[in-house]
């Protein structure tokens, strides 16, 4: 796949206010500071399409961008981190728990978790709610360039650990915005679900 536009769109602090087009949705979650903005300009190849914030666990809205008229990525907001306090974190859940899944046109999430670091418990919960929800989505495990391979594989172990759906689990992909390692893997997923997207049913 190559991308050939990308554009900011819009910032969502409300469910009720999001987009009424039925594009795909390309979802990114994790904890704050994993890397989701980052992750996104390196794949489009942009510097600043997602602004980067200086102060992890601020960012508590949905960011859109439009890519190739085509379909959407979508960088939710960071959770878990310690320092926010115990009720915006709270409402950040919900935040996140409503949109995956009430959302129809969400195609596939990719989750990130920092390749450093074991899994969380909001790391496994987020894999829980989309096992829940029967959506797709990758492990993506980003900073890939911090460590060394042999690391890199138990970290892979320790992570298919919280997966209990290795059917909606599509696949782990070390990223490193650094070498762009896994850029390509990413938008291999993509490009292949725009060519077979997925129904989702109504409840």
């Amino acid at each position: 796949m190559k991308i050939t536009t990308a554009e900011f769109i819009t910032s969502i602090y409300d469910l009720r206010t999001l987009p009424k087009s039925v594009l795909p949705e390309f979802v990114f979650v994790g904890r704050s500071n994993v890397g989701k903005s980052s992750m996104v300009n390196k794949l489009c190849n942009r510097k600043c399409l997602a602004k980067i914030g200086s102060v992890p666990g601020k960012t508590r809205q949905l960011n859109y961008f439009l890519i190739n008229e085509e379909f959407y990525l979508v960088d939710l907001p960071g959770y878990g981190y310690a320092k926010v306090p115990e009720q915006i974190r709270a409402g950040w859940r919900k935040l996140v728990e409503q949109y995956v899944s009430d959302r129809q046109n969400v195609s596939m999430v990719f989750v990130l978790i920092d390749s450093r670091h074991e899994p969380t418990y909001l790391d496994e919960l987020m894999v829980t709610w989309l096992e829940y929800y029967e959506i797709p989505y990758a492990i993506i495990l980003t900073k890939s360039d911090k460590i060394s391979k042999n690391k890199m594989d138990k970290q892979i172990y320790r992570c298919a650990k919280i997966v209990n759906n290795e059917e909606l689990c599509i696949d782990y992909i070390p990223f490193s915005i650094i070498t762009g390692e896994g850029r390509n893997e990413m938008l291999g997923l993509i490009s292949k679900s725009l060519k077979n997207p997925r129904t989702r049913s109504e409840d």
